[in-house]
């Protein structure tokens, strides 16, 4: 399998998923830092991937959202951004909104 398909199958079978420097419980920059607890706070559940365990998923990750950086947010398939757009919306409540579209995990 390829890097593209193993992200096209992760993003496409997870309600939500955060391509990530470090993990949930150690996040590796600030940014990662910032969209974990973001998340945490709004209580949703996620699967995260660590791009730092191969630097073929790091780069991967970048070519297949054609998004230079990390952390990249996904919600049911699609792209919602990196740090600063997840805290945008945040703030906005749209992040609340679309996760309210999300069905509770188990």
């Amino acid at each position: 399998m390829s890097v593209a398909d193993f992200i096209r199958s992760e993003v496409n079978s997870n309600e939500i998923v955060l391509f990530m420097k470090g993990t949930q419980a150690a996040p590796a920059c600030g940014f990662s830092a910032q969209v974990v607890r973001i998340l945490d706070h709004l209580g949703v559940t996620f699967k995260s991937h660590n791009i730092y365990e191969s630097e073929e998923l790091r780069q991967g990750i970048k070519d297949y959202s054609d998004w230079p950086t990390i952390p990249q947010l996904y919600v049911r398939g699609e792209f919602v951004g990196g740090c600063d757009i997840v805290t945008e919306m945040f703030q906005s409540g749209e992040l609340q909104a679309l996760f309210k579209k999300v069905p509770a995990q188990s």
